[in-house]
């Protein structure tokens, strides 16, 4: 693996813009299992929970399986050391910014600024009737159901739901990002969530080198992969930082 390390450091030192695009696995990293495969949330719950249309019909009780998933397993998760070095990266421009499937906000608690949400944030909630947006952070949930405070309308937490569209804002950045990068670093996604997996093929298709870091081969590792890495994002994202740490004192 040394050797993917250091073509690794050196197609990010090289780069004039480096992007990340990230999933599941780096937040498999905070304790946050996946929704798909083993351990995943959906082995636990019904899918149909986050089904827009069941979400509206069935108020209150999808209400009780999304505060027991997304709000009181994890309050206590906390950015793992990749995400710290990603926020690292940004500060440093070495970084230009993230595309994230994720819904955690951990890209955010570690610093990182320019994060392209493309399945939305479950540390907001959007009224359904008046289109307010509300801070979790600033709710006080009870086992019922919450209502907007301003004209009484259904919350919703606010990222994408099974039968609801990509923010189009998102989708935008998430497009042009990866139509401007000349390295995408994949990290913690296996390709199977349409159409975010999209944006990796569309780098690669605009002449962008794809850097992958996963434990495991994914759809995207022998079909558009430059680099490919397998391992922990934290174990290897900290072996590509020494090195361009390394350099960087020279």
């Amino acid at each position: 693996m040394t050797k993917q390390i250091e073509e690794a450091a050196k197609a990010i030192k090289n780069a004039s813009h480096a992007i990340a695009f990230t999933g599941a696995g780096i937040s498999a990293e905070s304790g946050i299992p996946p929704f798909r495969g083993k351990g995943g949330i959906w082995n636990t719950y019904d899918p149909i929970v986050l089904d827009l249309d069941y979400f509206f019909s069935h108020y209150t009780k999808s209400w009780k399986a999304i505060k027991s998933i997304f709000y009181d397993f994890l309050e206590d998760k906390h950015p793992n050391a990749a995400h710290i070095i990603l926020a690292e990266w940004e500060k440093q421009s070495i970084l230009k910014g993230i595309i994230t499937q994720n819904i955690d906000n951990l890209h955010q608690d570690a610093g990182s600024l320019n994060v392209i949400e493309f399945h939305g944030n479950a540390q907001r909630l959007i009224c359904a009737d008046c289109a307010h947006i509300f801070e979790v952070r600033d709710w006080v949930f009870t086992e019922l159901a919450p209502y907007c405070p301003n004209c009484g309308g259904r919350l919703k937490p606010d990222f994408v739901f099974f039968g609801e569209a990509i923010p189009e804002q998102a989708y935008r950045k998430a497009y042009e990002a990866s139509t401007t990068c000349d390295l995408m670093i994949i990290i913690g996604a296996s390709g199977e969530v349409s159409p975010a997996n999209k944006m990796p093929q569309i780098a690669k298709n605009n002449h962008s080198a794809i850097l992958e870091i996963n434990p495991d081969s994914t759809l995207y590792t022998n079909q558009i992969t430059t680099i490919s890495i397998k391992g922990s994002a934290s174990e290897v994202l900290s072996e590509i930082n020494r090195l361009l740490n390394i350099e960087a004192n020279k």
